[in-house]
């Protein structure tokens, strides 16, 4: 099947860079929507960036001009450049694609689009 997994996150100081990457693998016929959500402690999980295969953008108004996402289609990877980080930031950061992978009904391929998650990862920003 397809799997998800996210790296970069870790401890950083408020101001400092971070750098997310989320690699798709698996049975992938293509991918279409890629993006970044996050979630703190108690609170609702939000969009933080998406980037479609056109390399259209759309950003949370708190992170524009601050975040920066963008796609390698080699790789099936999608990144999100963290820049001036604040304590504000601090949640799990989880990726999310949508996959089009390919089954054969009755003989017939057809596709069909699904949502993918990544496991999530930690970012810790300190004052």
């Amino acid at each position: 099947q397809v799997q998800l997994v996210e790296s970069g996150g870790g401890l950083v100081q408020a101001g400092g860079s971070l750098r997310l990457s989320c690699a798709a693998s698996g049975s992938i016929f293509s991918i279409n929507a890629m993006g970044w959500y996050r979630q703190a402690p108690g609170k609702q999980r939000e969009l933080v960036a998406a980037i479609t295969s056109g390399l259209s953008t759309n950003y949370a108004d708190s992170v524009k001009g601050r975040f920066t996402i963008s796609r390698d289609n080699r790789k099936n990877t999608v990144y999100l450049q963290m820049n001036s980080l604040k304590p504000e930031d601090a949640a799990v950061y989880y990726c999310n694609a949508a996959i089009e992978t390919r089954t054969v009904v009755a003989g017939t391929p057809r596709t069909h689009e699904y949502d993918y998650w990544g496991q999530g990862t930690q970012v810790t920003v300190s004052s």
